[in-house]
């Protein structure tokens, strides 16, 4: 399954000059746990970075650093890691693990933001498939008693 039918296509998203109360007011009022940090190039939106709420504890409040002084473009991923959303489920999760992420920007194939792929999107995709699974015994059983009729004794 490609990422691009699993992920988030409702990206939050700010630019690097958002205040980090605009950050976290965003995060709030979408119930996100991470903005994407994006810029307008040529009329695309492409991704630069990622803000997390864990940035805002660790970088922000854990330092008692006014949030006044602070962007997001002070408190975004560095490294940051996407995919594309035609790669596969398996990919992005290899991604995840490797990188040691819960959060993946998706881009289309010009590059542009297109979606999010998180850690819960994969886990709901493989609980739901895992469920499939779980089905089939039972399902075996029913159609195996419509198709053979009982043996005479």
């Amino acid at each position: 399954m490609q990422i691009g039918e699993v992920c988030s296509r409702e990206v939050v998203y700010c630019d690097r000059g958002a205040s980090v109360v605009e950050v976290a007011k965003l995060m709030r009022n979408h119930h996100v746990g991470d903005l994407i940090v994006a810029e307008s190039r040529d009329g695309t939106l492409v991704p630069v970075g990622v803000v997390t709420d864990r940035d805002l504890v660790v970088k922000v409040l854990a330092e008692a650093v006014s949030a006044e002084v602070l962007t997001a473009g002070d408190l975004m991923t560095r490294h940051l890691v996407t995919v594309d959303e035609s790669d596969s489920v398996y990919e992005a999760i290899r991604r995840m693990r490797d990188e040691g992420i819960r959060r993946l920007p998706v881009l289309g194939a010009n590059g542009a933001l297109v979606g999010v792929l998180s850690a819960d999107d994969v886990t709901e995709l493989l609980a739901e498939e895992l469920g499939t699974l779980a089905r089939i015994a039972p399902r075996q059983s029913v159609l195996e008693k419509k198709a053979l009729p009982p043996l005479k004794e």
